[in-house]
């Protein structure tokens, strides 16, 4: 599904991604996990086309990618689910997920999936006329999460979605997760909190300074001592 090799990236003369080499698979769900500042945003917006990397080269779906602006990629089913969910405020709920379809040729098609991220998100359908700035910020990442669906993803690139959650609001966050992957959506998951990337991932990857320092699978990796050390507090 995805691939990347060898990515090098850098903000002016600071380097932020060294040789940076991962995969997603069909309907995988992939962590990717590490500190603050390690170069998990960065990953994705390169993903995404919004970063250029210096170095490397991206495939996704066996062709490659690198020439392909933002909205290309979004036509090619990569869809980003941004970091602090950065919803439409002042508009509503059905208002911000109709903006999630804005690049999709297949309008008569988006009721029909409207109705399916309704089922998913049932508190969405209750709120669909509400303004999105007066909801919490649980139900914001719902709605970032439903929206970035409605751009009909082959691959969902998701950047902290547990940042600022309640427990409660994060365990309904996994199950969607869980539920879309079951349905053979692929999803990319960078995140902190180890212990929810893992708990929900096929495969996880450990990033640090920009560089890839452990992969594997989700479970190997809970198991390992420096992952449980530095990013599960055992």
């Amino acid at each position: 599904m995805l691939e990347l090799a060898g990515i090098d990236s850098s903000f002016g003369k600071k380097q932020v991604l060294r040789g940076l080499s991962l995969k997603v698979g069909d309907g995988e769900v992939v962590a990717l996990i590490g500190p603050n500042a390690a170069g998990k945003s960065t990953t994705l917006r390169t993903i995404i086309g919004s970063k250029r990397p210096t170095a490397g080269s991206t495939t996704f779906g066996g062709k490659p990618i690198d020439g392909m602006s933002t909205r290309e990629r979004v036509r090619e089913g990569l869809v980003l689910v941004p970091e602090g969910r950065q919803v439409f405020t002042r508009f509503t709920v059905l208002q911000n997920l109709q903006m999630g379809a804005y690049l999709r040729p297949d309008r008569d098609q988006i009721a029909a999936d409207l109705e399916v991220v309704f089922e998913l998100f049932p508190r969405l359908a209750e709120r669909r006329a509400q303004q999105a700035g007066s909801m919490s910020g649980g139900e914001q990442q719902m709605l970032a999460i439903a929206r970035g669906l409605l751009g009909k993803p082959k691959l969902l690139l998701m950047d902290e979605p547990s940042l600022g959650l309640a427990p409660i609001v994060l365990e309904e966050i996994a199950r969607s997760i869980h539920k879309l992957a079951r349905q053979g959506l692929s999803i990319l998951l960078a995140e902190q909190n180890a212990s929810f990337a893992l708990r929900i991932a096929d495969r996880g990857y450990v990033i640090e300074s920009g560089a890839i320092r452990l992969e594997g699978d989700a479970k190997q990796l809970s198991n390992e001592p420096a992952v449980r050390e530095n990013y599960l507090g055992h």
